[in-house]
């Protein structure tokens, strides 16, 4: 039951990743989601716009830890990770 905790909570912090980022790019550039993301990384701006998504996972991963759901805490902090690593590559 553990593993499939940390699974879910790593789904939730790759959703709410890529949610903060549709929201930003939506409220803080005049672009569409589409031309957007194209733009963003002809520019070489990518990383940075997933890494101010994660910030809503802050919010999940207290949400979480007041519900008594360490493990899929864990899968938040996870894919933050993963999400920081990834990153770099981009």
């Amino acid at each position: 039951m553990d593993k499939k905790d940390v699974l879910i909570g790593f789904l939730v912090g790759i959703f709410t990743a890529l949610l903060g980022s549709y929201l930003f790019i939506k409220f803080f550039t005049n672009f569409d989601i589409s031309t957007g993301i194209q733009t963003i990384k002809k520019m070489g701006y990518l990383g940075k716009i997933i890494t101010i998504g994660t910030t809503l996972d802050l919010a999940v991963f207290l949400i979480l830890l007041n519900r008594n759901k360490e493990m899929m805490a864990r899968g938040v902090i996870l894919a933050v990770i993963v999400l920081a690593i990834s990153t770099i590559f981009i």
